[in-house]
C-alpha cells in the first residue's frame, strides 16, 4: 500500500488565511494588510509565508520589489480564493437568513402579461433584500400559473382572470393590463380587409385549466402558440394579427413597425392580474415581502 500521494498534496487554507492574502492584494503591501487586518506587518508575513508552504506556490514576488506582487502562480491561486470567501461569505448569509426564520427558497410563476419592466424591479430589489434567498421563477400563460401553485410547485403567483375561477386559491388584485388587437403594417387587416379570412395567432395554455374554453378568439383561421414573444416576432413579420399587452408593443406601434386595428369586432380589453396562493399554505416572509412588491406596480400598462 502506498501513501506518499496523500503525502504530496497541499494542505488547506483556513479562512483567516485566505482573507491574509487578499488583504495583501488589495492593500498592496504587508504593512497595510496589517492596519486593515489590526495584526503586526511580521504577523502578516509570516502568515503568507505558511500559506505558501502549505500550497507549495510562491504566491508574491518579493525581490526587487519595493511592493509585494502576484506571481502568476498567485494570481490564478487569489481567483479560486477570492471564490471560496464568497462562497463562504454566502454560506454564512443562508445560515444567519434560516436563523432569522426565511425560506431557503421563494418559487414563483408569473402571468405572461405582467410587465417585465415591472417584474425585473421587484426581484432586483428582491435579490437586495434577501441574497440569502434563491428564487425560481417560471413565466406562464393563461391557466398555467394556476396550475403550479395549486399542485404547490410554487407558493406565490401572479395570475390572470382564469385564477378568479379556480377553487382553492386565495387571490389579490395586482391591476391590470391592456389588451390591444395589432398586425404590421402591410397586413390584409390594416387596409380593410376581412376577418374571417385572415389567420388570428393566440396564446395556448400549457396547462388543461382553460381546456374547451376560447379567450378573445374571433377568427375561424387561428395559429396557437405557447409563447407569447413568439407572437410578437410572428406579428411583426406579418404572419397574422393578434391581441398584445399595449406596454410589449408601445415601442412597435410608436416606430411603425405594428399598427392597432380598429376592428368592428372590437377584441382586446382589460386583462385583470392577480397575486394567488393555496388557501391551505403560507406565504414565509421573503415570499410575502414580494407579493407585496409586486403589488406596488397597480398601473401595469
Amino acid at each position: 500500500m502506498f501513501y506518499w500521494i496523500d503525502k504530496l498534496r497541499p494542505g488547506t487554507p483556513s479562512i483567516e488565511q485566505i482573507r491574509t492574502v487578499l488583504a495583501v492584494v488589495e492593500e498592496g503591501s504587508f504593512a497595510a494588510a496589517g492596519r486593515r487586518l489590526r495584526r503586526a506587518t511580521s504577523v502578516v508575513s509570516y502568515a503568507i509565508a505558511n500559506i505558501e508552504a502549505q500550497l507549495g506556490v510562491t504566491l508574491f514576488e518579493r525581490a526587487g520589489t519595493r511592493k509585494p506582487r502576484l506571481t502568476p502562480q498567485g494570481a490564478a491561486v487569489v481567483e479560486e480564493l477570492r471564490r471560496i470567501e464568497a462562497a463562504l461569505a454566502s454560506l454564512g448569509a443562508r445560515a444567519e437568513a434560516l436563523n432569522a426564520g426565511l425560506e431557503p427558497r421563494v418559487a414563483v410563476v408569473i402571468d405572461v402579461m405582467f410587465p417585465s419592466a415591472c417584474l425585473a424591479a421587484a426581484l432586483r430589489e428582491f435579490a437586495a433584500q434577501f441574497p440569502a434567498v434563491s428564487l425560481a421563477l417560471r413565466v406562464e400563460a393563461l391557466g398555467a400559473v394556476a396550475d403550479l401553485v395549486l399542485k404547490g410547485e410554487a407558493m406565490l403567483g401572479v395570475a390572470g382572470p382564469l385564477a378568479a375561477e379556480q377553487a382553492g386559491l386565495e387571490r389579490n388584485v395586482l391591476g391590470e393590463v391592456e389588451l390591444i388587437p395589432v398586425a404590421a403594417p402591410d397586413h390584409p387587416l390594416a387596409h380593410g380587409a376581412a376577418i374571417r379570412d385572415q389567420v388570428q395567432l393566440v396564446l395556448s395554455d400549457r396547462s388543461a385549466l382553460s381546456a374547451g374554453k376560447e379567450f378573445s378568439v374571433i377568427s375561424p383561421r387561428t395559429w396557437r402558440l405557447g409563447d407569447l414573444g413568439a407572437k410578437h416576432e410572428l406579428l411583426r413579420e406579418s404572419l397574422g394579427w393578434g391581441n398584445m399587452p399595449r406596454w410589449m408593443v408601445e415601442d412597435d406601434l410608436a416606430e411603425g413597425r405594428l399598427v392597432q386595428l380598429d376592428l368592428p369586432e372590437a377584441p382586446g380589453g382589460r386583462y385583470p392580474l392577480f397575486a394567488v396562493r393555496r388557501t391551505d399554505r403560507h406565504l414565509g416572509p421573503a415570499t410575502q415581502w414580494l407579493a407585496e412588491r409586486l403589488a406596488l406596480a397597480r398601473n401595469l400598462s
